[in-house]
């Protein structure tokens, strides 16, 4: 079925308004919103909801629809009344699900890693292999923030040390820590949604009984060998103090989801625990290695 999208420019106290009149008085058969101008957006407290300043409301209708007489009805918006920009596309009508999965191809991170979709075979069937799907929570490795972790667990010798994922997403990064070796991983996310996807990659990679799963107000008082927390600047600053309490002295914790610019600010919080190697780039991400001091 072919479809059309409505695009629409707006400042962030405004897009959700005007998403709810799409979705509920002008028919959307759905309604997403996107950052208009790459803006970095810190991870939301639980029950937040956070948006770009500048945000694209895509609004989306099958191809019969006649898109003009719901632009006069948004004219009419209070917010509305000077104008706004926005644009009009055609989406031609094509197997979606097949584009998607001809986009998702193997990766590899470092020198034994690969993630792999389950519909590919594994180019090197020797190597480690880790098989994951797009899916319910962030986290597949084509982000640079996952690529620099996955590097960095691809490169230790990991046997017989404990990790906790903290902001565990999909749980790939537990998973491949335990897939290269791990004696035990627990992963740690505020989003119930996050722990479904990450048991189910656990299934799928047959390490399911090494791995735990915790949202953060039922997680026991743990500490790891190796502490990895790829979430962003805003909350590894925030909580610096749970984070810290997380690593065992001697033990290592790895920082990613950091800007460049955002380094001084973020390892401040962290300088009077660890010390920390030289940071490693990949874009205008960082990666952060720290070792705890000992008492």
């Amino acid at each position: 079925m072919p479809w059309q999208q409505l695009k629409i420019n707006l400042k962030a106290d405004q897009a959700e308004a005007v998403g709810d009149v799409l979705s509920d008085e002008l028919e959307a058969q759905a309604v997403t919103f996107v950052d208009a101008k790459d803006t970095p957006m810190y991870e939301p407290k639980p029950g937040e909801v956070l948006l770009w300043p500048d945000t694209q409301v895509i609004a989306l209708f099958d191809a019969q629809t006649d898109i003009q007489p719901k632009i006069d009805y948004l004219r009419t918006l209070p917010f509305f009344q000077s104008g706004f920009n926005y644009s009009v596309d055609q989406l031609e009508d094509r197997q979606w699900e097949r584009a998607w999965m001809d986009d998702f191809h193997p990766m590899q991170f470092g020198k034994r890693l690969w993630i792999c979709p389950s519909w590919t075979p594994a180019p090197e069937p020797d190597a480690v292999n880790i098989k994951l799907d797009p899916g319910l929570a962030f986290g597949t490795g084509t982000h640079p923030t996952t690529s620099l972790c996955l590097k960095w667990l691809d490169a230790q010798d990991l046997q017989s040390r404990t990790v906790i994922d903290f902001g565990c997403g999909s749980g790939i990064l537990a998973v491949a820590a335990l897939k290269l070796g791990a004696a035990r991983a627990t992963g740690i996310d505020i989003d119930p949604q996050a722990l479904i996807a990450s048991k189910q990659n656990a299934l799928n990679n047959e390490v399911e009984d090494r791995l735990d799963l915790y949202l953060p107000e039922h997680q026991p008082a743990i500490k790891a060998d190796i502490v990895i927390a790829n979430i962003l600047a805003a909350p590894l600053k925030e909580l610096h103090a749970e984070i810290t309490d997380l690593v065992k002295p001697g033990g290592m914790l790895i920082m990613s989801g950091i800007l460049l610019t955002q380094v001084n600010e973020v390892l401040a919080k962290y300088e009077h625990s660890f010390v920390f190697e030289p940071v490693t780039c990949e874009g205008e991400w960082i990666r952060a290695a720290g070792k705890r001091k000992t008492p």
